[in-house]
């Protein structure tokens, strides 16, 4: 007997890609319309196909805070500081890096004035 040629649906649209950035697949379906007992059938009725949307957003990365540095003075007021370095450079409208350097106010002991050094050192010039 001769076999009947497969009625078809016409193919769905394609599914909206499986992910919201970077790379992912889509689909589309079509149905038997014929009934099954007219015999097999073996025309696909899944595609699939890969489909790329714009790269995924990467955000910076930072290491830890190093160590605070010595203060810069060895008597009154001085500074310190501290860094980190980039680990990742924010790409495809990722978050930006914050600060990598940061100040902070230290003091060590009150600088102190010899007595009558200034008195002395003025005799001197003269």
């Amino acid at each position: 007997s001769d076999t009947i040629p497969c009625l078809l649906s016409p193919w769905s649209e394609w599914s909206d890609c499986s992910v919201s950035c970077g790379k992912g697949m889509r689909t589309r379906q079509r149905m038997l319309k014929s009934a099954a007992e007219l015999g097999d059938c073996n025309e696909e009725l899944e595609q699939a196909e890969k489909c790329m949307l714009p790269e995924c957003p990467i955000d910076c990365e930072l290491t830890e805070w190093s160590q605070w540095s010595e203060c810069n003075t060895s008597c009154g007021k001085g500074h310190m500081i501290r860094t980190r370095m980039i680990k990742i450079e924010p790409q495809f409208g990722g978050t930006a890096c914050p600060e990598t350097v940061q100040r902070t106010k230290c003091r060590v002991r009150k600088c102190l004035r010899g007595p009558g050094m200034e008195k002395r050192r003025w005799k001197e010039a003269r």
